[in-house]
This record gives C-alpha cells, sequence and structure tokens, in this order.
C-alpha cells in the first residue's frame, strides 16, 4: 500500500495513482533489452514508491515527470544502468514527438515517402479522388465500380512493378522482406507476390516469423490486462536472426511454432532449407528493423514496404491520416480472425501507434520499393460498418483520462466517415482485392 491517491498527468488532468503502472514501464524498458524479469521490476516499481514517499510532503500529488525522474534514480541505483538508458531513451523521444506534435515543424517529416505520396496525389487528382466531396460526387453518380476497379488497377500495377523489379535481379536475392505498419496489406501483397515469382519462374520458400513469438505471458501488460505484443521485442530476434544466417548458408533449420490458441511457443517443430536457386519469403511488421536480418549482407535483401497512402481531403481541408485506415482495416480483420471486438482493438492502437513510430515507419527509407495498399473507395464500406460504433466510442471516453487516445481517434475518425457516402453492396470488390483481407470475401488462402 501507499499513501499516494492520484497522479498529475503532463495535461493538467488527474488520475488514480497505481504502482503497476510504473512496474509495467519499468518491465518494458527491461524487455527493450533483453530482460524479462518482472518480479523484479515488481520489486523496483515497490522502491520507486518508497523513495518518493520519503521525499515528498504527506499531502502530495506526485506528477508523471516527478515519478520518472524517480524510476532513472532508481534503475542506475540499483545496478540495472541498461534499463535506465532504454526507459531515458524512451522517455527522450516521447518529449520530442510531443513537442514536434505541439508546433509545425518548417521540416518536412522523415516518416513520409514523400516522392511516392507526390505520385499517389497526382493519380488522385487524376481520378476526382482526393477530396471526400469529389468521392462522394462520383459515388452520386453510380461509377462506385468504377472507382473499384481504377483503385484495384493501380495497386495491381504497384504490385506487379515490384516483382518485376525483383525477378530482374535473378539468384543475386536470397531474402525478400515485405514489411510495413498493421494492417497495410502485407498477407495479401505476399500472396500476389508469390503468384507473380511462380509465373516468372522464380523459386522461393516462405518463412513466418509470426512463430517467433514469446509466450504472451512474458510480454508487457498493463493495469487493463493489454498485453503489448506489437514491438520487436515481441519477437525472439536473436533465433530469427541465427536461423535466418543459417538457413542462408544452406544449413536445415528447426522452426519454432507459436500456438495461438494457447499463447505459447514450441522450439524445433519444422524444418526449414532452401535451395542456392531459391529465395525465401518474410511477410512481417518487423522486417526492416535492423536486428531481424544484422550479418546478411544488403545486396542479398529485397526490402518492400507497404503504407495505404491514401491523398484525400476531407472537409475540413485537412488528409485523412493513414493510421485511420488501418485502425478500420485492423478492427474488421480482427472481429473475424481473432475474436476481438472492435472497442478492444481502438484501446489497444495506442500501443501499435507508439511501436510503429519507432521501430517501423521510420525505416521506410531502406526499402527498395514502396507499395500503396490504399482503396480510395474503402471509405464507403467501411461507414455502414462502422459509423455508428465510432459515434458511441467518442462519448464513452470523452471524459477519460485514461483513453484520451482513443477518445481523439474515435473523434477524428466518427467525423471522417460522417462525411462519405455509404455503400453496404461490396459486391464490386474483386475476391482477390488486398481489401478482401479485412471485410471477409477473399478467395486467396490466407492459411497457407
Amino acid at each position: 500500500m501507499t499513501r499516494f491517491t492520484h497522479v498529475i498527468k503532463r495535461s493538467g488532468s488527474i488520475i488514480p495513482f497505481k504502482v503497476e503502472r510504473i512496474s509495467n514501464a519499468i518491465y518494458r524498458a527491461a524487455v527493450a533489452v533483453g530482460g524479462r524479469d518482472r518480479e523484479r521490476a515488481n520489486w523496483l516499481a515497490g522502491q520507486v514508491v518508497q523513495y518518493l514517499e520519503q521525499t515528498t510532503p504527506g499531502d502530495h500529488t506526485p506528477h508523471i515527470e516527478e515519478i520518472q525522474d524517480a524510476v532513472e534514480k532508481v534503475l542506475i541505483e540499483n545496478g540495472h544502468a541498461t534499463v535506465a538508458k532504454a526507459y531515458i531513451l524512451y522517455r527522450d523521444e516521447a518529449a520530442r514527438r510531443r513537442e514536434a506534435q505541439g508546433r509545425r515543424s518548417a521540416n518536412p517529416s522523415e516518416n513520409i515517402p514523400w516522392a511516392k505520396m507526390w505520385r499517389v496525389l497526382n493519380w488522385a487528382v487524376d481520378h476526382q479522388l482526393h477530396t471526400t466531396a469529389a468521392l462522394n460526387e462520383r459515388v452520386a453518380r453510380g461509377e462506385f465500380p468504377h472507382i473499384v476497379h481504377e483503385s484495384e488497377a493501380a495497386y495491381e500495377d504497384d504490385v506487379a512493378a515490384a516483382a518485376q523489379l525483383l525477378a530482374a535481379h535473378g539468384r543475386e536475392i536470397r531474402l525478400v522482406l515485405i514489411c510495413g505498419p498493421s494492417s497495410s496489406g502485407k498477407t495479401t501483397t505476399t500472396k500476389k507476390l508469390e503468384q507473380y515469382l511462380r509465373r516468372a519462374g522464380v523459386r522461393f520458400k516462405a518463412l513466418n516469423v509470426d512463430n517467433y513469438f514469446h509466450d504472451l505471458e512474458a510480454h508487457p501488460r498493463d493495469e487493463f490486462g493489454d498485453y503489448d505484443y506489437e514491438t520487436p521485442q515481441a519477437l525472439d530476434l536473436p533465433l530469427i536472426n541465427a536461423q535466418l544466417l543459417r538457413c542462408l548458408e544452406g544449413e536445415q533449420v528447426l522452426v519454432p511454432h507459436y500456438d495461438f490458441k494457447t499463447s505459447k511457443r514450441q522450439l524445433n517443430q519444422t524444418p526449414l532449407q532452401i535451395a542456392e536457386d531459391e529465395m525465401l519469403l518474410i511477410d512481417s511488421l518487423h522486417g526492416l528493423y535492423p536486428p531481424m536480418t544484422d550479418g546478411i549482407p544488403e545486396e542479398q535483401k529485397f526490402k518492400i514496404y507497404l503504407e495505404p497512402l491514401l491523398q484525400m481531403k476531407t472537409a475540413n481541408g485537412r488528409y485523412i491520416r493513414w493510421t485511420d485506415l488501418r485502425l478500420i482495416r485492423r478492427m474488421l480483420r480482427d472481429a473475424v480472425h481473432r475474436s476481438w471486438n472492435p472497442q478492444q482493438t481502438i484501446e489497444h492502437w495506442h500501443y501499435v501507434r507508439s511501436s510503429e513510430l519507432r521501430n517501423i515507419i521510420p525505416y521506410h527509407k531502406r526499402a527498395d520499393y514502396i507499395i500503396n495498399s490504399a482503396m480510395p473507395y474503402e471509405l464507403c464500406l467501411y461507414r455502414p460498418r462502422l459509423l455508428a460504433q465510432f459515434e458511441q466510442w467518442e462519448k464513452r471516453y470523452e471524459n477519460d483520462p485514461l483513453r484520451k487516445d482513443a477518445y481523439e481517434r474515435a473523434t477524428r475518425v466518427r467525423q471522417m466517415l460522417a462525411e462519405v457516402t455509404a455503400v453496404d453492396d461490396d459486391s464490386p470488390v474483386p475476391a482477390t482485392s488486398v481489401l478482401r483481407e479485412f471485410i471477409g470475401g477473399s478467395s486467396l488462402d490466407y492459411g497457407a
């Protein structure tokens, strides 16, 4: 027990004090550097509370910055300098992100693939799909099937161009990495690339890195019981890297198997070996994260990055955020394939966003080719599926300081969906569309 009952957030709001938040922050920093001792994290959190009680007045309500200062001090004094460094770096990155959000920078963001984005914008203007108003006008004219066809053709051209570039490298390429943030369409794109490569006579094998997940209990968990499994450290990166190096040397490796029903991993399960004339295909959030493929020569890797780079303005003159498209996509997919209701997804999304801003999006510059997986028509299909729920979430989270992130996203997406024309009939969408990965009805075999 502690005498502290509340804590002051940076926004000034006051929330209940919970030592579990301190423990989780320490454990998260430990995981980032390879540690997974939850009991030690709990003990250190207790030391933080003890230090605060000893150094503050009896009626004191600690500020979040005060608590974080105490965490750094306790970590260092108890011999956890490496964990303290990870904690300090994360804290510094968060502070810089808040500063950047609070002002308009004169410098363009390095997280945006500008050259590709401008090509997508040019396409959107040419097809009168650069604003929600223009989209609505075309739908009102009965052109929804045409919009679907145009959007799908642009995506297929992108995939074909990536496949042709890959095939042109010949036997020089041994490892193909299909990467990008959550719900960017990696699985479907990987399937389509496989089809192109087969037709081109290119031999390959696929590796599912989901099998390298640590057991669920080893991931950081917050006060709501939600696990953070979005970071690269959720995967056994040293094992992946070691097995990739051996595999590319022609050795046979035994890939582990992760059981998503039990949330546990079994080692040394499935034999994998590739021949000299074969490529290894990996579809992964973190394929561009350096530790995963450390030691593999760059000339042996072909890296594809996906993002729904939609270039469409809403009525307020702001561009629709790509992360909002992916949030909706993941809601729909997880509801069908992972038995998660959409509310769980929006409450978990801050973990998704935090990790991708640190560990995925900044590495897009390492990619050999960028594919735009956005479908301008997808907004029309999302409105009847989710608008009512976003309206409910906006009201639910409005006065909850612990769900500020969910509230802001719910408000923004509700406004976006409210201004597009609803389309209930998705029959014009091809069975092989990347969007079918999320709305269902795909003819592709995602289990293979």
